[in-house]
């Protein structure tokens, strides 16, 4: 499948905007441009963007555009704050190509369980889920990994440093194989009380999973 290469996806997406007001309890934080590209390369090289993308917690839109814009026949962007999907709407408009032929889609949902119905079409998720920093967040990500277990052939998660080994586990528990694995740094801007620095470099992981 062609395409545009990695760092073009990264230069169209460093034109999305950001969050105005994020939630903390909901973790909204930008998904990096360069790591929403390489994502969106990687599944565009894998052929998994032929059947349903599903972005679970798309927030700004980052993935989802980044999927559109490489090349996925139909995107769905899933979130539970209307603020976010009005953001990620805006920031479609932003790049022309990304909701041309009506094949970018955004629902409001509980991204763990999605309101979606794909029946026998292939299904891959793309997500930047909560890290589980918060109180009350524990484990956010284990509830996106079993919803893309639930409707997905692949999926592309985002986690924080240190996941390889619970993230291998529960694929293999699942039925799901990691494929691919690589590092990626995660830079955040202060945004919240207690943040105490301006910005933080945080070191993430991304895994392929076939379910």
């Amino acid at each position: 499948m062609s395409g545009p290469s990695r760092r073009t996806l990264a230069r169209a997406l460093e034109a999305l905007a950001d969050f105005s007001e994020p939630s903390a309890a909901l973790e909204q934080y930008l998904t990096p441009p360069e790591i929403a590209a390489h994502v969106c390369h990687q599944a565009r090289m894998q052929d998994d963007l032929t059947g349903w993308v599903v972005d679970l917690g798309t927030g700004t839109g980052m993935l989802a555009i980044g999927a559109s814009l490489a090349g996925a026949e139909r995107v769905v962007g899933v979130d539970v704050d209307p603020d976010a999907l009005a953001l990620a709407e805006a920031n479609a408009a932003r790049i022309d190509e990304a909701g041309r032929d009506g094949l970018l889609e955004w629902v409001r949902g509980d991204a763990t369980r999605p309101p979606l119905s794909v029946g026998d079409t292939d299904v891959t998720v793309v997500s930047n889920p909560p890290f589980g920093a918060q109180r009350g967040n524990r484990h956010a990500d284990r509830e996106f990994l079993e919803t893309a277990r639930s409707i997905a052939d692949v999926s592309y998660t985002i986690h924080n440093e240190g996941s390889q080994e619970f993230v291998e586990s529960f694929a293999a528990d699942e039925g799901g194989d990691v494929t691919h694995a690589f590092r990626a740094e995660f830079s955040i801007a202060n945004r919240f009380e207690f943040h105490t620095d301006a910005e933080r470099t945080l070191e993430a992981e991304v895994f392929r999973i076939e379910w």
